[in-house]
């Protein structure tokens, strides 16, 4: 594994707590009844998903923000991690916040209220603990389904 295939890991803690704000605003305008608002939010916050998932989460535009503002104000970290359970955990945020903006757009909008609550809570404990409930995934899927030794 090379340099580029390690992370910060402040940065995508950095990032979820952009993404919990988000949430916590989409959750407040949904309950409230705005949501067509809440809907449109969250497709947004499933696209910055999709981009984490897709371009990893060094070029996501939270990554980058960090890398570039708030890293240069920090001493070093402490040690770097593995990006494939923080990029794996920004695809299982994108398929819990795509569901709900799909569901919510085909009429069952307490859909998207269950979503933004289960990726708030995802990205606060992240956020606020360090504890990666989408990286904790990754690392039980791993060892759920080793590589074999011939791949």
């Amino acid at each position: 594994m090379t340099d580029t295939a390690r992370v910060d890991p402040r940065g995508p803690r950095f990032g979820a707590g952009i993404t919990a704000v988000l949430l916590l605003v989409a959750f407040v305008l949904a309950v409230g009844g705005a949501t067509v608002a809440a809907t449109a939010l969250v497709a947004a916050i499933a696209l910055l998903f999709a981009w984490g998932a897709f371009a990893g989460v060094q070029r996501h535009p939270y990554g980058r923000l960090f890398a570039r503002v708030v890293r240069p104000r920090l001493g070093p970290p402490a040690e770097l991690e593995d990006v494939r359970p923080p990029t794996f955990a920004q695809g299982v945020g994108l398929v819990i916040t795509g569901l709900g903006v799909v569901l919510s757009l085909l009429g069952l909008p307490v859909a998207l209220v269950v979503a933004v609550a289960l990726a708030f809570v995802a990205a606060f404990l992240n956020s606020v603990f360090g504890f990666c409930l989408g990286c904790q995934m990754h690392l039980l899927l791993i060892r759920a389904f080793p590589r074999s030794a011939g791949a």
